[in-house]
């Protein structure tokens, strides 16, 4: 096996894997963030839907 060429495709994956765990772990606290605001102020949501 070309080892010249597997390692730097394992590094990639790897690399890949650890930024996409990142932005889902900071993408989890924001989106917490907007519930916990929502839920203390219940009358200044700006996603209502206008009727």
């Amino acid at each position: 096996m070309n080892y010249w060429i597997v390692a730097p495709v394992l590094l990639a994956v790897f690399i890949l894997v650890f930024l996409l765990l990142r932005r889902n772990r900071k993408d989890k606290k924001d989106f917490a963030r907007t519930l916990n605001e929502r839920s203390m102020n219940p009358g200044k949501d700006s996603n209502k839907e206008k009727i």
